[in-house]
């Protein structure tokens, strides 16, 4: 039997992450199983996530009764359902942590979708669930928005790790490279550590195309660009990412002790059927990367995975194909509005919804 490809991305520098979490997944062993035998390494979450974990499951049932009868909010009782998940995952990668020295075992919980727009509201619900959670291995999820520039320079000030979501275009996630280094180096000229310090940038993938391939689809002449422009575009990402960290400002931050913001990738399930349900994965292998999976994406890696850095042959086509996409007439930078906007939007929409099901049956639970 030959080597888990999952385990070959690991030798290879990228850390797979686990893009799911439910209580069940933990209690039952099967995350301590995917850490031990996949070489999984860390664990994001979303309200959408959550919305499916607790909506399709009863396993919730007894702490929301008893949360709503003592007159728990549904905001109250989501976040107390979420930082347990989150802590009891936390626990299960310690291991991890400590093995990486703190590089890796990391979980993320999001603040509010609601917040997106909202500084100050995201700094402030940051550090309380930074505090809640009360494990070093949690990173908070903040989203890449305009307002959540400052949020996430604030944030990792007063050191707190942070998962920057949400990213679609290269120039937003410039901003927030900028954000994450004025961040540490406040830290640093303030004398606090910056050792243990995470973040991660997580740009998302495949929503790119989804969005690109049905614009290209309205054109006679695509020139064989469908498929093609969410690689090259999170090439470009990572490219940005290599020439940051020759810089002098992060050879500074690094001499302190400073981690890199790895690049994280994220929607990297492959929603179109014409494509192979790895597409995406494959192509964007590198180093001091994070590749977070849901769970039918991370099975079929374990399962035909080809593990190769392949991202610099990625990087050397990318700007031909972004080239030729502007020629052909559809704007990217257009496209990344949008789907940042569309990113936040269905966000708060799994919020609302996990709140009116959480409400729902707290009513039914309490007689």
């Amino acid at each position: 039997m030959g080597t888990n490809p999952l385990i070959e991305l690991g030798r290879l520098g990228q850390s797979p992450w686990y893009d799911y979490i439910t209580r069940e997944l933990i209690t039952s062993g099967k995350l301590a199983r995917l850490i031990a035998e996949d070489g999984l390494r860390g664990m994001t979450s979303n309200p959408t996530i959550f919305e499916k974990a607790i909506s399709g499951s009863a396993v919730y049932d007894d702490d929301i009764r008893q949360l709503a009868s003592l007159g728990h909010s549904p905001q109250e009782i989501f976040e107390a359902l979420s930082v347990a998940d989150v802590r009891s995952a936390c626990d299960a990668f310690r291991a991890v942590y400590d093995a990486t020295d703190g590089a890796d075992g990391l979980v993320s919980l999001e603040v509010s979708p609601e917040l997106a727009h909202d500084t100050g509201g995201t700094i402030a619900e940051a550090k309380r669930l930074w505090e809640s959670v009360d494990r070093p291995n949690v990173m908070i999820k903040i989203p890449g928005t305009k307002a959540g520039l400052p949020a996430i320079e604030e944030s990792l000030a007063q050191g707190v790790s942070i998962n920057i979501t949400l990213l679609f275009s290269v120039e937003r996630y410039g901003e927030v490279i900028e954000a994450f280094l004025r961040g540490l180096e406040r830290r640093k000229v303030g004398g606090l550590p910056v050792e243990r310090l995470n973040s991660v940038a997580s740009f998302f993938v495949s929503r790119v195309d989804g969005r690109v391939d049905a614009e290209l689809d309205k054109k006679p002449d695509s020139k064989g660009l469908r498929g093609t422009i969410a690689i090259a575009n999170a090439a470009m990402a990572y490219a940005m990412f290599e020439r940051t960290r020759e810089s002098s400002r992060w050879t500074m931050l690094a001499s302190a002790g400073a981690r890199p913001q790895r690049p994280l990738w994220a929607s990297t399930s492959t929603k179109d059927p014409k494509y192979p349900d790895i597409y995406y994965v494959e192509a964007l292998v590198a180093p001091d990367t994070v590749n977070t999976l849901p769970p039918d994406t991370l099975d079929a890696y374990r399962d035909h995975g080809q593990p190769a850095v392949r991202i610099h042959e990625a990087i050397a086509q990318a700007p031909a194909r972004l080239g030729a996409l502007a020629d052909v007439g559809v704007d990217l930078a257009e496209v990344t509005r949008f789907l940042e906007d569309d990113g936040v939007a269905k966000f708060a929409e799994s919020y609302a919804k996990l709140l009116a099901g959480i409400e729902a049956k707290a009513s039914a639970l309490v007689r």
